[in-house]
């Protein structure tokens, strides 16, 4: 009675409310916060992240480590993060909203840049090293393991040597920007199949599309 009440009065979300665990999902974005990584290869996670909130109608909100924004699918329960950290210590912030809702490890999934795949290229993985990536190496350092499941989506590696940093800060170019609506749209479908359909079928049906 008491519950009914809080809803009743909107003391309590109820979208938030006797969810089932393996019901819930957490994908975080991730980027560094600020205008001027808004536009960089780098910053990929929160990006398609806000393309997902805007198809979805979704608005992110400042919560603790990072902005959040939340909705239902298919009666699974999808909590969107983009970690207020910065990149470096983003592991922080993933620990934190893992424990916090109950997420089980397995239904995590981090979406990240990758220099290794052409640009737009998409790979889901569900372990793996960091591959100098610092955002991941900080997740991997703070759950104490490799195996998670990470989006990586390519930013291609068209740099001089010694011009990395340079380049993953850097901003798109006309022609990456050209193709990016259909890629995010891409990315999109993959992350909801990822919480649909599972991990194996997902990384079937888009790896290397």
């Amino acid at each position: 009675m008491l519950k009914y009440l809080k809803k009743l009065l909107g003391l309590v979300d109820p979208f938030l409310e006797e969810v089932d665990p393996m019901k819930k999902y957490l994908i975080v974005g991730l980027g560094n916060i600020g205008a001027d990584y808004a536009e960089t290869r780098h910053n990929i996670g929160f990006k398609i992240l806000d393309a997902l909130a805007n198809q979805k109608g979704l608005a992110f909100e400042t919560e603790k480590l990072g902005d959040i924004a939340i909705y239902k699918l298919k009666g699974r329960s999808i909590l969107c993060l983009k970690p207020s950290t910065y990149m470096n210590l983003c592991g922080k912030a993933v620990r934190y909203w893992l424990d916090k809702e109950k997420i089980p490890l397995e239904n995590l999934l981090v979406i990240t840049d990758d220099i290794n795949l052409p640009f737009g290229t998409l790979r889901l993985k569900t372990k793996g090293s960091d591959g100098g990536h610092n955002g991941l190496k900080d997740i991997q350092q703070v759950l104490q393991t490799t195996n998670y499941n990470r989006f990586r989506f390519g930013v291609g590696a068209d740099f001089g040597k010694g011009r990395q940093v340079e380049y993953v800060l850097g901003q798109w170019n006309d022609e990456e920007n050209s193709k990016m609506p259909e890629r995010l749209e891409k990315s999109i479908a993959l992350m909801e199949s990822f919480v649909l359909s599972g991990v194996s079928r997902t990384m079937n049906q888009f790896n290397g599309v």
